[in-house]
């Protein structure tokens, strides 16, 4: 059974995004899957084009709410979304590549608008086995 996956949690005005894995770096990618699935069925989304993203920063959380604002921002401004995320972080550098495609309204029926991600309840956390990063986006 594996231990990478992404799911979300309740929040009262916006949406808890948490991603899981046995890296650390399957973590950040799982919970910007998740943060795609706030807008869309993940699986409408078709692999079509790469999107390089890069962010530094020595706190792991601190990195995470980067990389999902980086990942935000380029949904935005290209207006695109994502369904896969490859994901390396060493010494404080995240670099990832965002694979997605341009957002057809119609295919996609994009449900909610990701504002960005928050500080509330943004923690990045090591468990016996696998690793765990969560925050709250507003929408």
């Amino acid at each position: 059974m594996s231990n990478v996956h992404w799911e979300h949690f309740e929040h009262e005005a916006d949406i808890g995004i948490r991603g899981t894995g046995g890296t650390l770096a399957e973590a950040f990618e799982q919970t910007a899957l998740a943060l795609s699935a706030v807008v869309t069925d993940i699986g409408l989304i078709q692999a079509q084009t790469s999107v390089n993203i890069t962010c530094r920063d020595q706190s792991h959380d601190t990195l995470l709410y980067d990389w999902l604002n980086a990942v935000i921002y380029e949904m935005a401004t290209r207006k695109m979304l994502f369904s896969r995320f490859n994901v390396t972080i060493e010494n404080g550098q995240l670099t990832a590549t965002a694979i997605g495609e341009t957002i057809d309204v119609a295919r996609h029926q994009p449900a909610a608008e990701i504002k960005g991600a928050t500080f509330t309840e943004l923690a990045v956390q090591q468990g016996h086995d696998q690793w765990f990063a969560q925050c709250v986006v507003d929408v």
